[in-house]
């Protein structure tokens, strides 16, 4: 479990995130959603370290990140993956060598069959066996997206950091990349955090839903929950689209 516990984050004199706090829980797929500058990828960055807090605290397994010692904040990385939103993948390396990055920086012990043993794992897990030898400018923009969950699982992480996994997908690949994040998370027990304004990701696959607004957290709850809310702001944000105004006019 991951637990936000009364955290903002100042860029000079602004406040961008007021003493938010919510949790991240193990096994499920929690998302953070919020209108375009809500705060929500400020917030992604705290989790993972790129920012320090100015005021309260993010405690891993009740580990406090930022007030750890270097070697310590090592050993909560060697735990994270992450799929950034373009993918990210080098562009100079095949697919089998960017799964493989991550385990040639973070797992020295492990001897070069081993690794490519658990390169094609991952890649047969996300359904890309075939695609080794490939490079990056071969893959579909779907396939990227796997490729990009196969380097972060690559090394077995306890928590996944996806930011916007859906962006530039067309809607039958967003649902594939969806299952899949669902999949992998029940599969291997990980503590997954999505940054997402994807509606459908929203009803389909958000167990948990924190929701930021204005640096604010406006709503905390799930995908069985978050069209029946009475919260104004949320509501505003849920059915801003013309889908999810037909499946409210229906309900």
């Amino acid at each position: 479990m991951i637990e936000v516990i009364g955290v903002s984050k100042y860029f000079g004199e602004r406040r961008v995130l007021n003493q938010i706090s919510t949790a991240f829980d193990d096994g499920k797929v929690n998302l953070v959603i919020g209108r375009s500058g809500s705060g929500k990828t400020v917030l992604m960055k705290l989790l993972v370290d790129l920012y320090t807090p100015e005021e309260g605290k993010i405690l891993y397994d009740g580990r406090s990140f930022h007030h750890l010692k270097a070697i310590e904040k090592k050993e909560i990385r060697s735990e994270i993956g992450m799929v950034f939103q373009g993918g990210a993948l080098f562009d100079s390396l095949t697919i089998q060598e960017n799964v493989m990055f991550p385990l040639n920086m973070l797992k020295e012990n492990l001897s070069e069959e081993e690794k490519l043993e658990r390169v094609n794992f991952c890649l047969k897990r996300v359904d890309l066996e075939n695609a080794n030898f490939l490079f990056p400018s071969e893959l579909s923009g779907g396939m990227k997206k796997r490729a990009a969950i196969a380097r972060a699982i690559a090394c077995n992480p306890k928590y996944l950091f996806c930011d916007e996994p859906n962006s530039g997908l067309d809607p039958k690949t967003s649902l594939i990349i969806d299952r899949l994040i669902i999949e992998i998370t029940h599969e291997f027990n990980i503590t997954t955090v999505v940054n997402t304004h994807d509606i459908n990701s929203v009803i389909t696959i958000g167990e948990t839903i924190t929701f930021i607004h204005e640096g604010n957290l406006a709503w905390y709850g799930n995908k069985d929950n978050v069209l029946i809310s009475d919260n104004e702001l949320l509501n505003d944000f849920i059915f801003a689209q013309p889908l999810t105004q037909k499946i409210r006019d229906l309900s």
